[in-house]
């Protein structure tokens, strides 16, 4: 008995101390180190000013339905050719579409009301591509002079649009980096373009010419005729001095306006570089004859102060 108790007291001894120690413990360090939570993401500030840079693709359609038009009649605008053929409507050259890579920079400026966000944006492109058309034409009848009169035509016209800039209002709706918006304004921009014609204009007295040839015995009356010589357009009409045969050209750099309309997504990286894509459309208004108009897919990249 006393044995038994003895040996009982020294297994309490030696458990004592061991459970005194295992009650200081730490247990955190068990569970390894405090856990942090999650830092919240501080929303884009879309507001101030941004400058960046672009690049893409611009495909341009190029019209040339009236470009010869003011060459013609200031050949013909007195003459038979004009008020009975109508010769400065009736070349009509077919319209060309070109298409190149395009590129320029673009700064703007945002204010942001809630997840509304309107600004200001201006940009310039350059393009440098040029399109081309011709067109040929030619006609004959007796006009109101009793003349059998030909009409000859045969035209050429290009138009290079160089560069082009717009000044645009944008309006978008921000979510968190995101922000789609679209945008429409003014357009300008500098297209060269030429313009030439070769025009071909005789006639005789159709009823002198078939009384002459139904003539059997006599001597055969003279045909009145205005541009011929020797079978030849190279005689010029003795009353005005205006050459039967000629070719009138010109070329020009024009300054054009018009209209942007468009629309894209930006993309925040950091509250102060953005990404961009965009579509832009722009007609220009008719100049001296030439149509264009442009459409324009790009991605760009800015800072934002």
């Amino acid at each position: 008995m006393r044995k038994t108790s003895r040996a009982l007291l020294a297994a309490l001894s030696l458990a004592g101390p061991t459970t005194a120690r295992a009650a200081d413990l730490d247990y955190d360090f068990l569970r390894g180190p405090d856990y942090d939570p999650p830092v919240a993401v501080t929303a884009i500030d879309w507001s101030g000013v941004y400058v960046g840079g672009h690049g893409g693709y611009s495909s341009a359609a190029l019209g040339f339905q009236r470009s010869y038009q003011p060459l013609i009649i200031q050949q013909t605008h007195n003459s038979t050719a004009e008020s009975d053929f109508g010769a400065s409507n009736l070349l009509t050259s077919k319209p060309r579409r070109v298409g190149d890579v395009s590129f320029g920079g673009y700064a703007g400026y945002n204010v942001q009301f809630d997840d509304v966000v309107l600004g200001i944006e201006v940009d310039y492109t350059s393009f440098g591509r040029s399109g081309s058309s011709s067109d040929g034409i030619s006609r004959f009848k007796t006009n109101s002079l009793g003349y059998l009169e030909t009409v000859s035509l045969n035209g050429a016209s290009s138009t290079k649009i160089n560069d082009f800039g717009t000044i645009r209002a944008r309006a978008g709706y921000a979510f968190g980096n995101l922000l789609p918006y679209v945008t429409g304004g003014f357009a300008i921009g500098r297209a060269r373009i030429a313009d030439g014609v070769f025009i071909e204009d005789s006639g005789y007295n159709a009823t002198t010419y078939n009384a002459n040839q139904a003539l059997t015995v006599g001597k055969p009356a003279y045909v009145e005729n205005f541009g011929y010589r020797a079978g030849t357009f190279s005689q010029t009409d003795p009353t005005t001095g205006v050459p039967y045969s000629t070719y009138v050209s010109k070329s020009k750099t024009k300054t054009v306006g018009g209209v942007a309309l468009g629309g894209g997504f930006e993309y925040a990286i950091t509250p102060s570089i953005l990404l961009r894509a965009e579509y832009q459309y722009v007609l220009f208004n008719d100049f001296d004859g030439h149509r264009a108009n442009l459409n324009t897919v790009r991605g760009g990249a800015a800072v934002k102060f």
